[in-house]
């Protein structure tokens, strides 16, 4: 269970926390859940996600469970600096995104005093490590790392796997392209994608 870091008012440096995991496993409503009590404790809060995300809204951050919080898109990480001066609490979205940028903003905003909560995909459709959040993870003072369920098994799910023929590294879709499966499942679908490829003479 995640606790809020206690603060000590000798010391003036901030945290970072990262939520992490698979599509449909909770990341964003985990996101809004920390920053709506941050809110209703009366501390400055913004929140920032990439523009490139408008699944749901162009200007909310969006769970699967249609809560919302409003947001600030940006086109780059080097754009949140200059939005959150004076916050108490910067929040970001689907930081597997943004560039390795993000973790030297995220690291410089908590150095200055600002508790930063990051939430992103830990793991790309393939299954390899997404973007900059193994940074983020390493350099980060609480990790908390959410499951789906498996739709094969009903086991814990912590892969995202992608049921298109879309190789592109981003594709941003739900669960017509993605479904969370287990390590067997993905194991499983990946054996079996690649004996399909082998078959029509796919590279």
């Amino acid at each position: 269970m995640f606790l809020e870091n206690t603060v000590n008012p000798k010391e003036q440096f901030g945290w970072i926390e990262v939520i992490c995991g698979s599509m449909f496993s909770g990341k964003t409503e985990e996101l809004i859940r920390r920053l709506k009590r941050a809110q209703f404790a009366k501390q400055k809060v913004e929140i920032f996600k990439p523009n490139v995300d408008v699944r749901f809204d162009g200007n909310c951050v969006v769970s699967h469970d249609a809560n919302e919080i409003r947001s600030t898109p940006v086109p780059s990480a080097s754009n949140i600096p200059l939005l959150s001066d004076g916050c108490d609490v910067v929040g970001i979205d689907e930081a597997q995104f943004f560039d390795d940028e993000i973790v030297t903003v995220c690291n410089a905003l908590a150095n200055r005093g600002v508790r930063v909560i990051v939430a992103g995909l830990d793991m790309d459709f393939k299954g390899k490590p997404f973007g900059p959040m193994p940074n983020l993870m390493a350099t980060a003072e609480y990790v908390t790392k959410v499951h789906a369920v498996c739709t094969r098994t009903g086991n814990l799910a912590q892969y995202s796997y992608r049921k298109t023929n879309n190789d592109d590294l981003v594709l941003l879709g739900e669960t017509d392209a993605y479904e969370p499966l287990s390590r067997a499942a993905f194991y499983n679908a990946m054996k079996a994608e690649k004996t399909k490829k082998k078959f029509r003479g796919d590279k």
